[in-house]
């Protein structure tokens, strides 16, 4: 009973604590309070902190290894899966650099992929055998020099103003689709293009649009062979001219050799470039004036040998294009041509 009495007297009552809370004391008790709430408070602070920094470690430390990882697989490994292809239409890397213009890897790997799925589906090449290996070594040395020249073609293209617009895109494909069964249908032309080449119809434009700025920028800076074009013209426009004898005459004087042979009876509709369209234009035995052909093979000079309701035969001269080419040769001689993967050199394989 006396423990009871101690402890009751050492409680203060009600009216002796409201006594103490002062409007002088107020302030000092709020502290005591908010003092005593703070060690609740500050701990989860500075562990929120650390949470948002380690987060931010860990997000770096995955974008780093992730980079790690796919620069790996682009230039040691060379994965040409779908995975990397895609990654690379996101990520423009560069596979080379070509007088200072970057060579987009996935413009490579398109290519590539192309030439091993027309390897394995229609030439029924096994690519895991040694003839299979050599052919996809031959493939990437074609496709490497292929990107880096229409890299640099397209450098060219904007120096001097050049472009393809989408009508002539379309123009383009329009011709690709004709044949001698007559015009096939957009759907039909995607379809045997995805098989032949797995090319989807946005990849086959981009090509298309790639090769035709090529030829426009080959004709473009191609001072030698354009003034052999004009002085073919002049000598085709004479009486009685023979392409066979003119083309003898300017292989023995001229340092742009041009080439004379004759078609055989083709289709008027053959992709040859235009010419089988523009010889079917003609009467036999008439002589066309300069053509440029569509595969940007160089100018040409036709006579047509004979025609008929469905072919044409003609003969013709050549002027080959070769600036674009020596332009490359001299940038690769002087290092201005760099790859970031190695590319094997192997001889044209059969197949």
């Amino acid at each position: 009973m006396k423990k009871l009495t101690a402890r009751l007297r050492r409680q203060p009552n009600e009216s002796e604590t409201q006594q103490r809370i002062t409007n002088d004391t107020l302030a000092e008790h709020r502290e005591r309070v908010l003092a005593s709430g703070r060690r609740f408070k500050y701990p989860l602070q500075y562990a929120r902190h650390r949470l948002v920094f380690n987060a931010i470690i860990i997000g770096v430390s995955a974008l780093i290894l992730l980079a790690a990882l796919v620069w790996s697989q682009l230039y040691w490994a060379q994965n040409t899966s779908d995975f990397i292809y895609r990654v690379t239409k996101v990520l423009p890397v560069p596979v080379a650099y070509v007088d200072g213009q970057p060579v987009l890897y996935s413009d490579y790997l398109m290519r590539l992929r192309s030439g091993m799925h027309y390897l394995e589906a229609k030439q029924q090449v096994n690519l895991d055998t040694p003839d299979g290996k050599r052919q996809v070594d031959y493939e990437k040395q074609q496709d490497m020099q292929k990107v880096i020249t229409v890299a640099y073609a397209t450098k060219l293209a904007h120096q001097k103003g050049i472009s393809v617009s989408d009508a002539e895109l379309q123009s383009y494909l329009d011709a690709q689709r004709q044949s001698s069964d007559g015009t096939a249908s957009e759907e039909t032309s995607d379809a045997v293009i995805l098989d032949y080449y797995g090319w989807t119809p946005s990849e086959y434009r981009h090509i298309l649009s790639q090769a035709l700025l090529l030829q426009k920028v080959s004709f473009a800076i191609d001072d030698k062979a354009s003034n052999l074009s004009q002085q073919i013209g002049q000598e085709v426009s004479q009486p009685n001219a023979d392409l066979k004898t003119i083309a003898d005459n300017i292989n023995k004087t001229s340092d742009v050799k041009v080439t004379y042979g004759q078609s055989g009876p083709v289709p008027k509709t053959n992709q040859d470039g235009g010419l089988a369209a523009a010889a079917s234009k003609l009467q036999k035995g008439q002589l066309s004036g300069e053509i440029k052909s569509t595969n940007g093979n160089g100018y040409y000079y036709l006579k047509v040998l004979d025609v008929n309701d469905t072919q044409v035969n003609y003969e013709y001269i050549q002027i080959p294009l070769t600036a674009l080419d020596a332009k490359i040769a001299a940038l690769q001689k002087a290092g201005k041509i760099t790859e970031f993967i190695p590319v094997p050199k192997v001889a044209q394989t059969t197949k």
